[in-house]
């Protein structure tokens, strides 16, 4: 038996379409496939026409030449065809890596949404011999993923609770978050929306939900700052993209736009010349970006960041912070200058969410308070993030500093800097 995987030029992606909005999506991969039963991968292929000249790094080549022989560089540089061929199970899997005896278990055990995904360029980053390696355990289930703690929940942060209409989340006075998709490229396994990505099938909201979540923004004039975010709304198409943003910028009172998105990282080749048109149309229109390690600091991903960047639209990142993986300075600090150099601002450092079945992935806060005060003032400020906790229940983003305030003594405040070493600021109080 040979498996085919059809790549012809007027094939859609999972999750796209150029008629309809309705973006439904099945995976036919199964979980339980025994390894015995793994046929030769053999690729159909005639985008090579349509792809755009990206990058490729030697590591990627090298990774394509062995795994995927059958694909050009011109399929591995067409975002559509990393989709197509992601690797969405054990046996996938493992003729990419030594997969172990609890990894196998945990994927074979999987039902329900955060299924595995990983793109062929993702998976080339992985450590096929360490199950330590930072990346993987990212993207590879465990057991632990199965174990329930203290304190966590499907939804810790209660964003059914404010959602007014399907799809947005209206938590903050000023802005919502629009949920558009479910379709993720790559399934981080510490995901805050672990609940809802990838179930059901793979989809995006309908028009018609679309349409009541954008009839809700323009009916609701507080309403200044819109965050896309899902899923990956980059899943969508440059067509579903460019009508989504020209609806948001037809209503008046949103001032600008965000787009939360792990493609640039996880799928560079997304960031092809057509999509960055198309953003550029709308601006002032901002990019928070997923970035977890420096091991994601390619050249594939700095290309793609120079060209949002060279469009003018401002990036930032949001890390989560993740035992095992970046927790300590040294890690922290190759990942914040890695990504000033390739000009994407360190945004957030999250404490990992107390979703289900995260607790291996969750430090102390101390842990996190550490690695700032091991940035501040160790190296430039703009490439120390603020370390928050987004507060179970609906609480939102709450900052934590180390304690540079000593204490006061009469009309002095005292302060410890980044050496440890206490200052004087004459400060005196506010009589009356």
């Amino acid at each position: 038996m040979t498996v085919e995987r059809m790549c012809d030029d007027d094939a859609e992606p999972p999750g796209s379409s150029r008629t309809g909005f309705d973006l439904s999506y099945s995976s036919s991969a199964s979980f339980l496939d025994s390894p015995a039963s793994l046929p030769p991968l053999r690729i159909v292929s005639r985008t090579a026409a349509r792809a755009p000249r990206l990058t490729i790094s030697a590591r990627s080549d090298a990774f394509r030449r062995r795994f995927f022989p059958d694909a050009t560089r011109s399929d591995w540089n067409d975002w559509r065809w990393q989709v197509r061929n992601r690797i969405r199970s054990a046996v996938e899997l493992a003729r990419l890596i030594d997969l172990s005896a609890e990894e196998r278990e945990a994927i074979l055990r999987h039902t329900g949404p955060l299924p595995v995904g990983l793109t062929p360029y993702y998976a080339s980053l992985i450590d096929p011999h360490d199950p330590l390696q930072g990346l993987r355990r990212t993207a590879v289930p465990v057991p632990d993923e199965y174990l329930r703690a203290p304190g966590e929940a499907d939804d810790p942060l209660a964003e059914d609770d404010t959602s007014p209409v399907p799809g947005l989340v209206h938590r903050y006075p000023d802005r919502v978050l629009f949920l558009v998709t479910g379709l993720c490229s790559v399934y981080c396994r510490y995901c805050t929306r672990s609940r809802m990505v990838g179930a059901g099938g793979e989809y995006s909201l309908k028009k018609a939900q679309l349409e009541r979540a954008l009839d809700y923004i323009a009916a609701t004039p507080c309403i200044r700052d819109v965050l896309i975010s899902g899923g990956d709304p980059l899943s969508l198409d440059d067509e579903r993209l460019d009508w989504l943003l020209a609806r948001l910028r037809a209503i008046p009172h949103v001032e600008f736009v965000r787009i939360g998105t792990k493609n640039p990282v996880v799928l560079p080749q997304r960031i092809a010349p057509a999509l960055v048109r198309v953003l550029r149309r709308y601006h002032p229109l901002w990019m928070s970006l997923h970035f977890t390690h420096p091991d994601e600091l390619t050249p594939e991903v700095a290309e793609a960041c120079g060209r949002l960047a060279d469009a003018g639209i401002p990036l930032g990142s949001q890390t989560v912070l993740l035992r095992g993986v970046n927790d300590d300075v040294e890690t922290m600090r190759r990942l914040m200058h890695g990504l000033l150099r390739i000009r994407v601002r360190p945004y957030y450092l999250y404490q990992c969410d107390p979703i289900s079945g995260s607790a291996h992935f969750r430090t102390p806060v101390e842990k996190g308070l550490e690695i700032v005060r091991g940035l501040r003032g160790h190296t430039t400020g703009y490439a120390v993030p603020t370390y928050v906790i987004d507060a179970p229940g609906g609480g939102g983003k709450i900052p934590l500093t180390p304690d540079y305030v000593v204490g006061r003594e009469g009309d002095d405040l005292l302060l410890r800097n980044y050496a440890g070493q206490v200052y004087r600021y004459h400060d005196p109080a506010v009589e009356g």
